[in-house]
């Protein structure tokens, strides 16, 4: 496999292992949570390379997501104590996360490949660049079948738990009076999605994969109301915005994630221009009478 082909899979299966809970993320209302999550794993990658020093080890994956879960449950919890509402909780845990990891990554782990741009960004093409060879051929990146493990793993999660998640995101009071442990699975489920930011760190770094995780499942949104629709729309609009945009930043030389970043976006406000002129065209025209020569008056 040539390593433009390899890097250009690996965006593809990275779009659709952010994209998949995404889906789920985006119903509940929780999509700056995934940008949160996605700034707090980086003391959880500092931490976990401390113990291991092998930046590869999956151990980071399981330390970074544990800390993507600190924001999630201390958000909760603040926001259960009635003092904080909105976002709040969320704009004084994850940014303490974060500037701490950037601390402990510029004073201790200079000489590592843990620099901050590759922390805001990622870098698609590096994280390709370690080839899986077996027998003198390559079968592409060896970070291509980490993340198409954990794209098994989220697809697996959506099937066994596809009932389960749509009654707790769309009627969590009326989960709850059937006996489903509601609180119990949205900690699992943003675990989940903790550990697939963790695993994408590389190829989207702290910023972008927010656009990979939100953009298709929202332009799926303004597409169709019907759950099963929608997720297909994500997996297509995921897979299509990734090769899309990989092959436009290949040909102007630039960053292969914020291509497939500006990609989405482009497909996003094509698909809202669309919806609006849809529903333009729907809405009922009101007729002024004297335009038809008609007086109300006389009537």
């Amino acid at each position: 496999m040539s390593f433009v082909a390899g890097t250009a899979l690996l965006a593809v299966v990275t779009a659709l292992a952010c994209a998949l809970p995404g889906v789920f993320v985006v119903l509940r209302k929780n999509s700056m949570l995934v940008d949160a999550i996605s700034h707090a794993v980086l003391p959880g990658i500092v931490v976990g390379y401390f113990f291991t020093r092998n930046i590869d080890s999956p151990l980071l994956i399981l330390g970074a997501a544990l800390a993507g879960l600190v924001v999630v449950l201390g958000s909760e919890w603040l926001g259960c104590s009635g003092l904080l509402t909105g976002d709040a909780p969320q704009g004084l845990i994850f940014p303490a996360l974060f500037s701490g990891g950037v601390i402990l990554v510029t004073a201790n782990f200079a000489n590592v490949h843990l620099d901050t741009h590759a922390v805001l960004v990622g870098d698609l093409n590096l994280a390709a660049w370690h080839q899986l060879i077996i027998g003198g051929v390559s079968y592409g990146p060896v970070y291509l079948y980490v993340m198409l493990g954990v794209l098994l793993v989220n697809a697996a999660f959506l099937t066994v738990f596809y009932s389960t998640l749509k009654v707790t995101t769309f009627d969590a009071p009326f989960a709850a009076s059937l006996g489903i442990r509601t609180g119990l699975l949205n900690t699992a489920f943003m675990f989940l999605v903790s550990a697939t930011v963790t695993a994408a760190f590389n190829a989207a770094g702290a910023i972008l994969v927010i656009a990979l995780v939100v953009i298709p499942p929202a332009t799926a949104y303004l597409l169709s109301k019907r759950l099963p629709v929608m997720i297909a729309l994500t997996a297509a609009i995921a897979a299509t915005g990734a090769l899309a945009g990989f092959w436009l930043a290949y040909a102007l030389d630039a960053a292969t994630s914020a291509g497939m970043s500006v990609f989405y976006g482009l497909v996003f406000v094509a698909a809202l221009t669309v919806v609006r002129l849809r529903r333009r065209a729907r809405r009922p025209q009101v007729v002024d009478p004297g335009a038809l020569g008609l007086d109300s008056s006389s009537e």
